[in-house]
């Protein structure tokens, strides 16, 4: 695709850059971005993306624009409360960038419709809140071969990095993706949504320039993606901090024998159809601050992580009993004596330790509690020390 006279001078900045150049906007040019979200992370992206001259440009969202998300989703505006969100960002990419063709999609991603619609994109950004949505949109771009660039924010805190599931000329994986990191997703509820939390107004603006850069640096071809890094941005303290990432050989999705080779029912594999009531739910759980209370107490209590050795290594709390949850129903004998007292169960996120306590309780144990958010949050909340993987 050659520039126009028109193009040159819109994209002036771009071609005076060395390393990006006439070759690289006219690869934006002939490229094609899905955009899942036209909220918080959604508009600013669309934004930027069409003004840097990406060809084409799907925007797909379900919602209707609310007086509430005018805080921060500033591709809306007044006018537009109460219309589709992806009907009015088209309407603002238009004004920008006349030249950016515009698909929407007044729906949601579904196991359904999700190969075809991602099929047809050379990259895709996650810009959704929801942990079905990302295990959903993580596995079909990792079975289509897509990049996915992935963004989350809360509160005052946001986090970046990109999923590729391409493979390289020895049918190598590029990199880690989602279930890499976050092999189960954590308890129904457990984390609260932006409307739950509040989040800071000005947050997805820094976390969606950070995704948009990485689509145009992998579109390009230019510059070194965020692959394999996590990127977490504190804007109270304006501080980033990066994380290595890497890829699991035994991930369900990317790994040496993959087991989830289709997509799934994404709402049950999060938990979301438990037949258990949330009250009920709730009393099976204790939060870090309050096990650390019960800890600095001295309560009699046995602590049982049921994560893998191998994630010992990496952080683990002191005073825990290592019986991995596979191993659990076959050990149950060497934790006999704690039937009717106190067992606290933990692992990386919630889930596995949840089903630990299921297990625990089928066989007689009466006294169980789960830790609410596993390492990870005992992490964030109660010992900083603790290593994030």
């Amino acid at each position: 695709m050659t520039l126009t006279p028109e193009a040159a001078q819109r994209y002036a900045r771009h071609l005076t850059l060395p390393e990006f150049g006439e070759a690289g906007q006219e690869r934006l040019l002939r490229s094609s971005v899905l955009l899942i979200g036209a909220g918080g992370l959604g508009s600013p992206l669309a934004l930027y993306l069409a003004a840097a001259g990406i060809g084409r440009l799907g925007i797909m969202d379900f919602d209707v624009v609310d007086l509430s998300n005018l805080q921060r989703q500033i591709i809306h505006r007044t006018q537009d409360v109460g219309t589709n969100k992806a009907k009015s960002a088209r309407r603002a990419v238009n004004d920008l960038n006349p030249g950016t063709v515009v698909d929407i999609y007044e729906e949601g991603i579904t196991s359904a419709n999700a190969l075809d619609i991602i099929g047809k994109y050379d990259v895709v950004i996650d810009g959704t809140d929801n942990f079905p949505t990302r295990y959903l949109v993580n596995d079909a771009c990792v079975m289509l071969g897509k990049v996915n660039i992935y963004g989350s924010i809360y509160r005052f805190e946001g986090q970046a990095t990109v999923f590729d599931g391409r493979k390289d000329a020895h049918g190598k994986r590029n990199g880690p993706c989602y279930r890499c990191l976050y092999p189960e997703p954590p308890p129904p509820g457990e984390v609260p949504s932006c409307a739950e939390g509040g989040v800071l107004g000005v947050l997805p603006g820094m976390v969606a320039m950070i995704q948009a850069t990485e689509a145009i640096k992998v579109l390009a071809g230019i510059g070194k993606p965020l692959v394999g890094r996590f990127l977490r941005y504190d804007a109270l303290n304006m501080e980033f901090r990066q994380l290595r990432l890497r890829w699991r050989s035994d991930c369900p999705v990317c790994g040496e024998h993959p087991t989830v080779t289709e997509l799934i029912d994404y709402q049950e594999f999060c938990g979301l159809k438990r037949g258990e009531s949330e009250t009920d739910s709730a009393a099976l759980e204790i939060a870090p601050t309050d096990y650390a209370e019960l800890r600095d107490e001295g309560k009699e209590h046995l602590l049982l992580d049921v994560r893998e050795p191998f994630e010992l290594r990496i952080c683990q709390i002191d005073g825990n009993l290592n019986i991995p949850l596979g191993q659990l129903p076959a050990r149950l004998d060497e934790i006999a004596t704690w039937r009717n007292k106190l067992v606290v169960t933990q692992c990386k996120s919630g889930m596995r330790s949840r089903k630990a306590l299921d297990t625990l309780r089928k066989h007689g144990f009466t006294k169980v509690k789960n830790l609410t958010g596993g390492i990870l949050r005992w992490g964030n909340e109660v010992d900083p020390s603790i290593s994030a993987y």
